[in-house]
């Protein structure tokens, strides 16, 4: 059976009394609640910062992004320049055409020293000269071709770029692809004598 309350009469009045035990259970519990909160759920707090990851992990991705990229076009311009310079260098000459040329004189010059004919000389010491030089050219102005026409057709290929080719980047190309050309036909002409033969002797 349950236990029952024990009631007690004042002055005509019937009062309850409260039980002592279920108050001090109750205000036991409050406490108990009250310094040891519940934590919450898990999955309250576990996808808080995920948007915030997100929002890092691409703006990182961004970040690498436009880094290549900016490297991308600086690689560009550089190889534009240095296709323009080759070009130059292959219609004017370098150093290197003249040492070859002055090599091919020497060796002629031994080859022809215990004698021989006019032509021979010809040949070996002005001629020779003259084809390593135009051989020479012919390179630097092959070199400045491909090195043009790579600027020109890399963004055709890859990831396309978010921002096109610079202007300047695609003239500068465009003269180094224009005067390597040149200085091979150039070059080409020389070293089969098309231009310039080269003297022969009477008779």
């Amino acid at each position: 059976m349950n236990r029952t309350t024990p009631e007690t009469v004042t002055d005509g009045e019937k009062t309850t009394d409260e039980p002592t035990e279920t108050t001090e259970t109750t205000e036991s519990t409050d406490r108990a609640v009250a310094e040891n909160p519940e934590p919450r759920d898990q999955d309250e707090t576990g996808p808080v910062d995920e948007p915030e990851a997100v929002e890092e992990a691409d703006r990182t991705d961004d970040t690498d992004d436009a880094d290549e990229e900016t490297s991308g076009r600086l690689a560009a311009a550089s190889a534009a320049v240095v296709s323009a310079g080759l070009g130059v260098v292959g219609l004017t000459g370098a150093w290197t055409g003249r040492v070859a040329a002055e090599r091919e004189t020497l060796i002629g010059q031994i080859k022809t020293q215990s004698g021989g004919s006019a032509a021979q000389q010809i040949n070996e010491i002005y001629g020779d000269a003259w084809h390593s030089t135009a051989l020479v050219n012919g390179i630097f102005g092959l070199l400045a071709l491909l090195v043009g026409t790579y600027v020109l057709v890399r963004p055709a290929f890859g990831a396309p770029a978010r921002q096109p080719q610079a202007g300047w980047v695609r003239a500068v190309a465009r003269g180094g692809i224009a005067l390597g050309t040149l200085g091979v036909l150039i070059s080409i002409a020389m070293y089969f004598d098309l231009i310039v033969a080269l003297p022969t002797t009477g008779g």
